[in-house]
């Protein structure tokens, strides 16, 4: 007895010694295409004058726009070299792993790679802004398949390169060549044979990354071409309902909100509209529209019963909105305040501007609450990539740079 209590003994002041680790999950666009980093905790409530601790930073992406895939030991991000696209593999130190080439990449209007990679089941799903979707194995980087599906499915390229990270379902990955015939197609995922195609209602691809509503007696994938939003049955592609959403550049690049049967789509010109599912999916009706809120490329966020984000930069009213998720009523609107991007973590919400600032900002239906902010000051062109956040470090891409802050 006098043994076990010492091996007891010794145990507990081992356990209570040895760190817990922290729970792995991958991140892929915007989390889990939510932009909610739901599995976030501890993190800063506020920053201290200037921003918070940068870790570290990498200054050699080359051009892009593109956020980052991150896995519990690597993050993954592109970016364009002498019009051809590499894929750059970092641990959590910052320092770089490798570096691969998967092909040619967008070099005319906004140059640089779009589509933040997808990493599943061993596999790297990497889709350029020409179109080339590649398959890498993730422990040696080698090719395993390649298929330009706007080449193969015979479609019409896209006036500023397809943007459309990687949709996995099951064995499936969903990609949007646009087109009549081949509007939307679901490769096998091993080798990128095609599975199913569907002709939606033959609009060209449209800059989006499509999600995926497993929770419908039908399941359903739910994307926006150009001028149209689709719901289309997971298993084999038809067209389950579609409804006009057209503006005058055929600029849809924001992946869907859903929760609840309820999908909320916003675009440049035509704002949010909330969509209600019935019959398991198969169906679907308008519920409520705000055309003011009109976000291009920047997405919106579920928070508890509000949607918070801005406006596309595009109007005379660049706005910061809360709207009742329920009925659609505005909150508040900020207007003095640069438009941008928005996520959502442990409780904040952050935004960053299309003028390069990184704010903090407490989500509350009352007024735009800015806690903190910092300017980005490192990197290249635009602000537009998508910000990511893994385990308490808040990664930002500004064209050639990656940064990493220290936000837990």
């Amino acid at each position: 007895m006098k043994w076990l209590n010492l091996f007891s003994l010794l145990l507990f002041i081992g356990c209570k010694g040895t760190p817990v680790q922290e729970q792995e999950y991958n991140v892929e666009w915007r989390y889990d295409r939510t932009g909610i980093y739901s599995k976030e905790t501890g993190l800063l409530k506020s920053w201290p004058e200037g921003g918070p601790e940068l870790l570290w930073h990498y200054d050699g992406l080359g051009e892009g726009h593109s956020s980052v895939a991150i896995t519990a030991e690597k993050i993954y991000a592109t970016g364009l070299t002498d019009s051809t696209g590499y894929l750059y593999v970092f641990n959590h130190n910052g320092e770089l792993l490798n570096k691969v080439m998967y092909g040619g990449e967008w070099t005319v209007d906004y140059p640089g790679s779009r589509a933040t990679p997808t990493v599943n089941a061993g596999k790297i799903y990497v889709m350029s802004g020409t179109g080339n979707l590649v398959c890498l194995d993730e422990s040696n980087l080698n090719i395993i398949w390649e298929k330009h599906i706007l080449e193969h499915f015979e479609s019409t390229k896209v006036k500023w390169g397809i943007s459309e990270s990687p949709l996995i379902i099951g064995e499936m990955v969903i990609a949007t060549p646009g087109g009549e015939e081949h509007n939307v197609v679901a490769l096998d995922k091993n080798t990128g044979e095609l599975i199913w195609s569907s002709g939606g209602v033959g609009d060209l691809s449209s800059f989006c990354s499509p999600l995926y509503i497993a929770d419908q007696e039908t399941p359903l994938i739910v994307n926006h071409t150009a001028e149209h939003i689709l719901g289309l049955e997971a298993a084999t592609g038809n067209v389950l309902w579609s409804f006009e959403y057209k503006n005058k550049n055929s600029i849809q690049a924001n992946t869907p909100i859903y929760a609840n049967s309820m999908i909320l789509c916003t675009s440049l010109e035509m704002g949010s509209t909330l969509f209600r599912l019935s019959e398991g999916g198969r169906k679907a009706e308008i519920v409520w529209s705000v055309p003011e809120l009109d976000n291009m490329m920047g997405a919106l966020v579920k928070v508890d019963d509000y949607i918070y984000g801005s406006s596309s930069g595009s109007r005379k009213n660049n706005s910061w909105y809360c709207v009742d998720w329920e009925t659609g009523e505005i909150k508040y609107k900020e207007q003095d305040i640069a438009v941008g991007v928005t996520i959502f973590a442990d409780g904040m919400l952050y935004c960053y501007t299309d003028k390069g600032d990184m704010m903090l900002v407490n989500p509350t239906p009352e007024k735009f609450d800015l806690v903190s902010q910092f300017p980005i000051t490192l990197g290249t062109d635009q602000h537009w990539a998508h910000p990511a956040i893994y385990q308490g470090v808040l990664y930002v891409r500004h064209g050639n740079t990656l940064m990493a802050y220290k936000v837990k």
